[in-house]
């Protein structure tokens, strides 16, 4: 009797499950995590365990995997057990940096308020005076806020790298002309607006959303180590500022574009421009190295930015227009360019 119930108690003590936790490892703002996750699970199943652990939601993810490409939302279910040993670098901004860029926005918007109450409290014999004016316009036709991304290396570079742009002779000429006001000017983390693909990498260089609420620059390179060249993030803010009246890349945007951009590089006296019987001109723009996405807001079309062998007006062209052929021939162009300068250049220091 005894032995009979002794079997049953054993019949009664579940299997042990043969399967075990696998490890899934992956970088994120050069950072490298591990989750442990069940074989059975799902890729949708791994975003959700970084949202909860990284407070990155699932809507902002995206997993670039060698060998597979990159992974956007939505996320499939299939199986996790296919990235394992896999190089994965997930793309993406918490909710804290988010929120962090809105409150700034916020506070550059309350800021402008109160600057707008004063001015409007402000007694009309000073507004009569044409050298208050003209700084009136200065104050009212800027960047509220300067932010740069307190997460990567060295950012008071950043800083004043940004207030730089800020100060730029050209930028505020135009930012006054064109009665321009920008909340917040930031920087753009480099990991998380380059995409690959089986054509190269594309790189989205700016971004400007709601119409002037936030404008983002990409400032530094890919591996952060150092800073791009100033005048091209310089054009690039002139194409954002666009960005503030026209939403589309259309033949309106690209007029307005291309007038900005000679405004600034006018008002620049630094800018090396020259004359020529009283006429003004300023020095050819170099090919584009950078392949760039620019959404305008939130959303929008693809375009190639400062692309000297473009379809469209002003010298740009929409990506589908250009294979990847195309791209890759006028980047080698460009770096020959560059080295072709830099020889002159030592030569020209020897030389003296």
């Amino acid at each position: 009797m005894a032995e009979k119930q002794d079997v049953a108690e054993q019949a009664e003590i579940p299997p042990e499950s043969d399967s075990e936790g696998i490890t899934i490892t992956f970088t994120h703002h050069g950072t490298s995590h591990s989750l442990e996750i069940s074989p059975d699970a799902s890729i949708s199943d791994l975003t959700s365990s970084i949202e909860s652990t990284l407070f990155i939601p699932v809507s902002n993810q995206k997993l670039m995997v060698s060998k597979l490409g990159i992974l956007k939302p939505p996320f499939s279910d299939r199986p996790v057990s296919e990235l394992q040993d896999k190089k994965i670098t997930l793309l993406g901004t918490s909710s804290a940096e988010l929120e962090s860029l809105a409150s700034a926005g916020q506070q550059a918007a309350r800021r402008e308020a109160h600057l707008a109450q004063a001015r409007l409290n402000q007694h009309k014999a000073y507004a009569a005076r044409p050298k208050p004016q003209r700084a009136r316009g200065e104050s009212e036709y800027t960047f509220g806020t300067i932010q740069p991304l307190p997460n990567l290396p060295n950012p008071q570079r950043s800083q004043q790298f940004l207030e730089r742009l800020a100060r730029d002779p050209g930028i505020r000429a135009t930012m006054a002309k064109h009665k321009f006001s920008v909340g917040t000017l930031t920087e753009m983390d480099p990991l998380s607006y380059t995409e690959a693909s089986h054509e190269g990498v594309t790189r989205i260089l700016g971004l400007n959303r709601n119409k002037g609420q936030i404008i983002e620059l990409r400032l530094r390179t890919d591996a952060y180590d150092g800073y791009r060249d100033y005048k091209t993030i310089r054009r690039t803010l002139c194409h954002e500022l666009t960005h503030n009246v026209h939403s589309d890349h259309d033949s309106d945007f690209w007029a307005l574009c291309r007038q900005i951009e000679r405004e600034v590089e006018k008002a620049d006296y630094t800018s090396g421009g020259r004359t020529v019987g009283g006429a003004e001109y300023a020095e050819p723009r170099e090919v584009e190295e950078e392949v760039a996405y620019d959404h305008g807001g939130w959303t929008g079309g693809e375009f190639v930015l400062g692309s000297g062998n473009g379809g469209g007006r002003g010298g740009a062209a929409p990506i589908a227009n250009q294979g990847a052929s195309g791209r890759r021939e006028a980047m080698a162009r460009a770096a020959e360019e560059r080295i072709k300068k830099q020889k002159q250049a030592d030569e020209e220091a020897r030389g003296n």
